[in-house]
């Protein structure tokens, strides 16, 4: 019986790994990359590179093909009290960051930046996303003509 709640324990910390390390950048990926990469291109179509785009499709196309492998390891060779200590410490990871896998969250923004910078062509842009300086971006956009509508408020100061 003891065996049994170790592996179901480690199974648990095994199903947080899984969300934490797959499933968040998955969420990250539909939450906030494509949102913001599709608010960039409303604003102006070549604000940021078409390469950004496919990036996140493969990002997201890698993270499932994963996904789907452990979700059928598990299935296939864990008892049902195996299944579902999995599956509640995915559920666990996902109520930890369930409110945080938005635009408007900072770190996920400065996250944002600094995987997509790269795909900004004007350089004085990419120079402050990469900064991660949404006050200059502002003052840069605006400088440009575009809309500084994807850029969130945050209620911190730059």
């Amino acid at each position: 019986m003891e065996m049994k709640i170790i592996f179901a324990g480690a199974i648990f910390l095994g199903g947080w790994l899984w969300f934490y390390l797959f499933l968040r950048q998955l969420l990250f990926n539909l939450c906030t990359a494509f949102p913001l990469i599709k608010a960039m291109n409303t604003a102006q179509p070549d604000l940021i590179a078409i390469g950004a785009k496919r990036y996140t499709i493969v990002s997201v196309c890698s993270c499932l093909v994963v996904c789907a492998i452990v979700v059928a390891i598990v299935v296939i060779f864990c008892p049902l009290y195996l299944l579902i200590s999995f599956f509640v410490g995915a559920l666990v990871g996902l109520l930890m960051y369930m409110t945080k896998l938005s635009p408007k969250n900072r770190p996920m923004f400065d996250t944002f930046c600094s995987a997509y910078y790269r795909f900004v062509p004007d350089d004085e842009l990419r120079t402050h996303m990469y900064n991660k300086n949404p006050h200059k971006m502002k003052v840069r956009l605006h400088t440009m003509g575009v809309s500084t509508d994807w850029v969130p408020n945050f209620k911190d100061k730059d």
